[in-house]
């Protein structure tokens, strides 16, 4: 199995750094999958899973806020606002953020820019719950 190396980066912190098989990620213009040898590529990231095919066959899920996508000869790097693993997602934590989130929607529907963000908060805490296994 051929294998190309990964790097999944936040403001904060490097989620990942190594080899993978595969990526899946959801892009602006829909899901695409990464394999080795894939020809140079960029892409805006919507707020989605990223799923990761292991060398050993395994799979991990994350969970992402957005960013870009960028396959060089080099690596594949995803830039990132936020990531985090779906065993790290505290499903009660994104209940509630989505439960406030839903509040702020029907709080600023009059105020454009803060519908915007109250909006984006409730798409990332469905990312969450979607990709903690808890919908």
């Amino acid at each position: 199995m051929n294998t190309y190396r990964l790097m999944i980066l936040t403001p904060d912190k490097t989620l990942f750094d190594g080899e993978v098989a595969e990526l899946i990620a959801r892009t602006t213009e829909g899901d695409v999958g990464i394999l080795a040898g894939h020809i140079r590529y960029a892409a805006i990231l919507k707020t989605g899973a990223l799923t990761i095919k292991m060398p050993d066959g395994t799979t991990r899920t994350a969970a992402e806020a957005g960013g870009v996508l960028k396959v060089s000869d080099e690596r594949t790097t995803v830039m990132t606002t936020a990531a985090e693993w779906a065993e790290e997602i505290d499903p009660d934590w994104a209940e509630r953020s989505r439960q406030d989130a839903l509040r702020k929607i029907e709080q600023y529907k009059n105020e454009p820019d803060r519908l915007e963000r109250a909006n984006l908060k409730l798409q990332r805490a469905l990312n969450r719950l979607a990709v903690s296994g808890r919908k």
